[in-house]
């Protein structure tokens, strides 16, 4: 149905899901605001609501559903897109009055249908977006998306099947970007994909060109480009290839923070196998110790899965070894949870959930140790922070080893006239399990 409105038209947005689908919605805002359609904040004034959904685990289904469903209840009117999208019929057994249905990175697709269902006003005013386009996150961090898809097939992932193969973005498409974003004030830049180690191989990591100059497709090249602008490079998502020691050199000069977000999931060889895990087969203790040798500040986060369909009491407390020795910096845990799809469904030996949840608990009360007596170490030590609030009770920051929304915080004592994206050089005088506390210079 075609809706006839003499003010420009608004729409409303919902974004669930990873950085990556973040991105994607920045994406979409963009093309919207460019169009001359505003953004409305709420669903009663919005003429339809796109709502941007995940579909990585049932708990995420649930959640995109749960949010489809409070868009037509609030509105009436909805587009969906997303990763959820990429099971049409998931979302329209739940919910058959949706408007539209698309998959994830899908923008222009998710344009179309709301110029079916809501008129492109007749002048764009392009000149109301900014050359970094529309974002979601604070002013003075973005996250840079370097590829799509991924050439995996992990057996408990289905993210292959909703985003398809690896497509690698041109680099100079990927500087420009970064370029933009750091004229605008971004103080720092989070670096994702799927895959990032894997970033190029598509295109045989062909040569493109930046500010006249070519530049490989690759993700060393790129990382010494996007050094050039000055502010914080931060990489996420990064699998232990032995391409990724090349960056660590990088790191030790100052270009790019000394920060790998690597998710090694276990540390059995036959989990990780049965998981179809990239790099499955490499020494990670003995990379994780080359990595440090080179780069003794180098922050290392991970995410780990416990309860893996035929894991073994042994298996665990191998994996619990490899963390006690790894000593990580920050690390993330899941108890296993079945998604409809995956290939892992159809393994022997499932693990009952209260089984796969204490063994969490347990992963996650030993990490808690780790990273407290490593917190503590850092008593007593100037850093850099990168300022994100300040409010009645002080400065909140983030060192070079905390990401934002994932990691720990820095809260500086006293009231200050620092803004969001200033730099403060601070001393350590407190730290707990997850943060730090420390006083200005």
């Amino acid at each position: 149905m075609t809706v006839e409105v003499s003010r420009p038209p608004k729409v409303g947005f919902v974004s669930l899901g990873c950085p990556k689908a973040l991105v994607d919605s920045e994406q979409i805002l963009t093309k919207l605001r460019a169009e001359g359609y505003l953004i409305s904040p709420s669903y009663d004034g919005a003429d339809l609501v796109v709502v941007n959904t995940c579909g990585f685990i049932d708990a995420a289904v649930e959640e995109s559903l749960d949010a489809i469903g409070e868009a037509l209840s609030e509105n009436g009117k909805v587009i969906v897109t997303g990763c959820l999208g990429a099971r049409e019929e998931v979302v329209r057994e739940a919910h058959p009055q949706v408007l539209a249905i698309t998959g994830p990175h899908a923008a222009d697709e998710v344009l179309r249908h709301v110029h079916a269902h809501l008129p492109q006003p007749h002048d764009p005013f392009t000149s109301l977006v900014p050359p970094q386009g529309i974002k979601l996150t604070p002013q003075h961090f973005a996250y840079l998306k370097i590829s799509e898809g991924c050439n995996h097939s992990c057996t408990f992932c289905i993210i292959p099947s909703m985003r398809g193969p690896l497509v690698s973005r041109p680099i100079g498409d990927v500087l420009q970007e970064a370029k933009n974003l750091a004229e605008a004030g971004v103080r720092e830049l989070l670096v994702i994909s799927q895959d990032t180690s894997a970033y190029g191989v598509d295109v045989k990591y062909r040569t493109g060109f930046f500010g006249g100059r070519p530049v490989r497709t690759r993700l060393r090249e790129l990382c010494e480009a996007l050094a050039e602008f000055g502010i914080w490079v931060r990489m996420h998502y990064v699998y232990p290839y032995p391409s990724v020691d090349e960056l660590i050199p990088l790191m030790a000069e100052g270009k790019i923070l000394p920060y790998l977000d690597v998710p090694f999931q276990h540390a059995s060889p036959r989990i990780l196998k049965a998981m179809r895990r990239p790099a499955s087969a490499e020494n990670n203790l003995e990379r994780i110790r080359a990595w440090r040798a080179v780069c003794p500040e180098l922050t290392i986060r991970s995410t780990f899965i416990t309860g893996f369909p035929g894991e073994t009491d042994a298996e665990f407390e191998e994996l619990l070894g490899f963390l006690e020795e790894a000593r990580l910096d920050r690390v993330g845990c899941f108890a296993y949870s079945p998604v409809e799809g995956a290939a892992a469904n159809d393994l022997p030996g499932a693990v009952p959930q209260a089984v796969r949840e204490e063994r969490q608990r347990q992963l996650m009360e030993l990490q808690e140790d780790i990273s407290a007596e490593l917190l503590a170490a850092k008593i007593g030590r100037e850093i850099v922070v990168l300022v994100d609030e300040v409010d009645d009770e002080g400065t909140i920051a983030r060192s070079q080893a905390d990401a934002p929304e994932i990691d720990g915080l820095v809260f500086v004592n006293g009231h200050f006239d620092a803004e969001a994206g200033d730099f403060m050089r601070v001393r350590i005088v407190d730290a707990d399990e997850h943060d730090l506390y420390a006083e200005p210079l």
